[in-house]
Parts: structure tokens; sequence; C-alpha cells
């Protein structure tokens, strides 16, 4: 086949303090066909861009790069940015010739001034310019957002099944097979959708989510189903259709639709049956610590994940609710990273290793970020050459300029490019050894599970105050559709 490959994603959190602006996707990832270098290396290590073209080359296809826009989390995307890259990438399409199927790499919770549902105007603009036979292929985050204007552009949505999100190359080859068998007219697919009323943040590594994707790939084995997608929804996009659903692809030829339909509202009342697994196991700042610095044995590292400062999801990343409980505490054999605050990396920086200078780190964002503490520091580190193990298991994200200080027992990262914690890295690329610590506070929800499970002996989740702060009832919801689960009273009869 002749496969169109292009990608524009982002993560909208309505209530972020961060807006999104075409600089954020020149700080991300913005590749352009005919760009060479680092930006078509960063695009092919994006999850999805570079799986796709790597698959379809095994499979011997040609494949046509397009876009590739990827800013961190943040606020909506300002219009003019997102019409932008949008008709960008249309124009490219437009340019391809004898495209046999396209194949995007979405997000599905991206938010723009004026558009509620980017994936879907996209998509519909997508389907206009190619016509109705042409296969359309959509790889997409399992934090997406389902919308009708998705589904009614006919493309195949296929999301990632596993959080953290450790399968996209699987998803990748699921789609490609869906896509190749339709441009062969070897099967047409149907989907059947199934609302799931219910917000949160539910991890897939351990039980009872485990068991739960477990039946999902048994029931994809049925005959005539092609894929199973479960969304797990966005918690903190502000739009009408921010919910959990669930997606059953099925061959219309082998499947009709009242199976595929029975299975889609099974798998969503067993996902309902599972919601409260979306906030149970976070804990306030206070109780965390407590249980972080119980005495243990030697040798055993515990790590705290400060979900709600998760610059993945939106936050600022220089919250200091834990530091301050830490210091107060007079903790010792602590790391705590990565805090943005290029202003105190500077000044640190300047200073030079050995140096000890008075710092006011983090808090400088909003009142989301608490206030800065102000700390008597010894510069430990200094590089502009720091990088960690990403999403895609690659030894691509940059740190940016970055900077490790002591402060106390407490030896804290501090870096320019706002970035979640996925893998030890971000410490021990500064020459903190985590083997020694008692304690390391990881700025990220659960994608530093995938690289931290190994070394931790404990892992515990705190919901500290902060953008992505689990209390959802606080939230200024003005266009969420209710009644939905926590905010409401919700049982299972809301699953028709």
């Amino acid at each position: 086949m002749h496969i169109f490959l292009a990608a524009l994603a982002h993560e909208t959190n309505s209530f972020s303090p961060i807006p999104t602006t075409m600089r954020s996707f020149e700080e991300g990832i913005l590749y352009r066909p005919g760009d060479d270098g680092e930006a078509l290396k960063k695009a092919l290590d994006f999850p999805g861009y570079g799986f796709v073209r790597d698959v379809a080359q095994e499979r011997g296809d040609e494949v046509t790069l397009g876009l590739c826009a990827w800013a961190q989390p943040g606020g909506p995307a300002s219009r003019q940015v997102y019409e932008a890259l949008r008709d960008e990438l249309l124009a490219q399409l437009a340019a391809a010739k004898d495209v046999d199927a396209v194949t995007l790499v979405l997000h599905g919770a991206m938010i723009a001034h004026g558009y509620d549902d980017c994936e879907g105007d996209l998509l519909a603009r997508v389907r206009q310019l190619v016509g109705p036979r042409v296969p359309v292929g959509v790889l997409l985050d399992l934090h997406g957002n389902l919308t009708s204007m998705m589904t009614a552009s006919g493309a195949v949505l296929i999301a990632c099944k596993e959080y953290p999100h450790t399968d996209y190359l699987e998803r990748t080859r699921e789609l490609h097979a869906i896509l190749t068998g339709m441009a062969r007219g070897a099967c047409q697919p149907g989907i059947v959708t199934q609302r799931v009323p219910m917000l949160g943040l539910f991890g897939t590594g351990e039980p009872p989510m485990r068991a739960f994707l477990s039946r999902i790939f048994t029931l994809e084995r049925s005959p005539g189903i092609l894929s199973i997608s479960v969304m797990h929804g966005f918690p903190w996009s502000d739009a009408e259709a921010t919910s959990a659903a669930v997606m059953v692809y099925f061959d219309t030829g082998a499947q009709p639709a009242a199976a595929a339909q029975a299975i889609a509202m099974q798998v969503a009342k067993d996902f309902f049956a599972l919601r409260w697994l979306g906030t149970k196991s976070s804990l306030p700042v206070s109780e965390a610590v407590d249980k972080a610095l119980a005495p243990r044995a030697a040798g055993e590292l515990v790590v705290v994940a400060d979900g709600s400062d998760n610059p993945g999801g939106g936050a600022a990343c220089d919250s200091t609710f834990i530091l301050r409980e830490l210091i107060e505490r007079q903790a010792e054999g602590v790391a705590l990273g990565m805090i943005w605050d290029p202003q105190a990396v500077q000044l640190a920086r300047d200073a030079g290793v050995g140096a000890q200078i008075a710092l006011r780190i983090g808090g400088k964002v909003g009142p989301a970020s608490g206030s800065s503490v102000d700390v008597l520091a010894t510069v430990l580190a200094v590089r502009s050459d720091a990088r960690q193990h990403g999403l895609a298991g690659k030894f691509t994200e940059a740190l940016g300029e970055a900077v490790a200080i002591r402060a106390g027992g407490i030896d804290i990262v501090l870096n320019s490019k706002r970035q979640q914690v996925f893998s030890p890295e971000c410490f021990t690329e500064l020459g903190i050894d985590l083997s020694a610590k008692r304690l390391v506070v990881v700025k990220s929800t659960r994608h530093f599970r995938a690289c931290f499970d190994a070394i931790a002996a404990e892992t515990i989740f705190c919901d500290a105050p902060g953008t992505l702060n689990s209390d959802l009832a606080r939230l200024p919801f003005v266009h969420l559709r209710r009644p939905i689960w926590p905010l409401d009273e919700v049982n299972e009869s809301a699953i028709s």
C-alpha cells in the first residue's frame, strides 16, 4: 500500500495554567516534510508515528511522511495554531498521490479555542478530502474522549490498552492489519460504541485492572471481532464528550452488530464496576509522607508519585507541597524531581558545581503550584545534555538545562524543559545514586512505573494539591455531560 502518515497530538487540560502555543509544538515535536536531522529523529521516536513507518515498511508499503506535531500537555491551543497545523496537514494529504490508506496519530483529548473536538474536526476534513473509499486509521491515547464526530468520519480508531502506555507497537500492528484488510476488500469494519459515565485514572499493571484487560484480549479473539478499545477518558478536559467509553470493531461480513453490541455493553459494565479504582489509592500529602518515611529494611527504595503536578497531564511541574513537607520534617536520604524552574536553573548554573547559594525554587506559575520554597543549596551537578528514556522506551527525552542541588537531606533536580519523570536517568544523569536513597519523589502519575517498578520496594500515590488533584468536584466544569461519576451518584442503569 501507499500510506500517508501524519500526527497532530495534544492532551488538553482545560484548567491548566500553561498556554499551548506554536512554540509549545516547536519545543515538543514539530516535523515537516523535508526536515531532516533532529526534527525527523524526534518524529520517528514519537510513539505511533515512528512505529507506523516501521511496521508499514516491514510489510513492504510505501509511506509518505506528513506533519508530526506534538506539544507537552497544557491548556487549550489557540485557534490560529490549531487551524494552521490542521490545514498544513490537509494540504500535505491533498498533495500526496494515489494514497491507499491514511494513518493519523492523534490523542483524543485535544481542544483549541473554538474547537471542543479537534480530532473530530480533523477527521471530518480528512474524510471529505479522500472520499468514502480510502481507509483511514487512527492511533489514540486511551486518555482520549470519544466523540460522535470521530466515529462518524468512518475512521478506524484504535487506542492503546496499557497505562503506562507500553503497547503502541502492538496497537500499530493491529491497526495496520485492519487497514490492509480494508484496502484489499477482505474486511469491512463496523463499529459499536458504549459510553461509560465515569472519570478517573486507571493503571493497568496491577489487579483488578490486569484481569479486566485480560478479558478484553480474550474477547478480541471472538469470531469476527477486529478490535476492542477501552477509552479511559481525560478527566481534566471540559468537553461534552469527556467520559470513559468502549469501542468494538467487527467484520460486518462475519459478525452481526448485535453480538458486537453485547460485547461492548458487557465490557462497559465491567469497567464501570471498577470505577472506585480511579481515586482509591491516592493519599494526602501528610499521610503519603508518613508512609514513605516509615522505618524499612536497609536498601529499600520507596517511590512517591506526585501525580497532581504531572506535566504529562498539563500541570506546571513546579509545585512545592511535598517538598515543603519533607523540609519541615528534616527528611534525609531523599531525591525529588523534576521541578520546572528555568530561573533557578540559571542561577545554579552560574554559581557552578560546589557552590552554596540561596535559591527560591518552585511555586512560580500560579496558585496550584503552592508558594516558592527558600533553601540554602549546594550545587551538585550541572548538565545541558542529560536525557531519560521516554514513553517509547528510547533514550530520547532531553531534560534541557538541568541541575542537581542539595538542600539539607534532599537532593532536588531542577530543569528548564517541562516534562514528567519517566525513568531514573532524571536523577542518575545528574549524579544522584538512587540506590543510596530511601525515598524518591517523582512528578508523574503512572508512566514512571515502566522503569521504576524494578527498583521500588513500594510505590505510594500522593494526591497533593495541584492542577491534577483528583478532587474533580472542585473544578469549574461548564461543558461536561452530567450525571457522571464521581461528581454525581450514578449506577449501572446509566449504561444502556
